[in-house]
């Protein structure tokens, strides 16, 4: 796992010990990046479900104002806190412990431009975090939120359900509030 593009590019970031996360391969992450690539700059960014913080990371190192890092694993979050320190962007950085729906809950309205998603695959997380977000929404009216799952999840959601792109077994699905979230084109 490495920073693919941008002040931290080349870095190597450090992995979740064991078996309690899945990273985001860099195939799929440069995939992804590519597609949202004009809404990164000065983004705020919320990493739900942070893991490594490689796709925080990776958004902080390509011009984003700021991120929030959140994971209930207080591992996962002494890995990201590390990798943000080691790729020198943890003054534009928060980490949060707990659940992400108490999280959630206490965003402001419209707070972020960019949301990554990526929640244990199968069972109903998703569907869940998804459905808070809504709840509470946080996503700005431009934002984007980018969801990775398994190829045979279903992305339920009352947003605007955008592009779908596979990957092998994995699937990233693009939601915001309108069909306009400039990952269409």
């Amino acid at each position: 796992m490495r920073v693919i593009s941008g002040t931290a590019r080349g870095k190597k970031l450090l992995p979740v010990p064991g078996m309690t996360t899945r990273p985001t391969t860099d195939r799929v992450k440069e995939s992804i990046f590519n597609i949202i690539q004009m809404q990164v700059r000065g983004a705020r960014v919320l990493d739900l479900f942070a893991g490594t913080g490689q796709m925080g990371i990776e958004a902080l190192s390509r011009g984003a104002a700021h991120c929030d890092f959140v994971d209930h694993d207080k591992g996962a979050l002494a890995v990201v806190r590390k990798n943000v320190e080691a790729c020198r962007v943890a003054d534009r950085a928060h980490l949060a412990g707990g659940e992400f729906g108490a999280f959630v809950s206490r965003c402001p309205r419209g707070q972020y431009d960019l949301i990554f998603l990526d929640p244990p695959y199968g069972g109903k997380i998703l569907k869940d975090a998804l459905s808070a977000i809504e709840r509470f929404d946080i996503l700005s009216k431009t934002g984007i939120i980018i969801c990775e799952s398994a190829v045979e999840d279903r992305v339920e959601t009352g947003l605007h359900k955008g592009r779908e792109y596979r990957y092998g077994a994995i699937k990233i699905t693009i939601v915001s509030h309108d069909q306009e979230d400039g990952t269409d084109k």
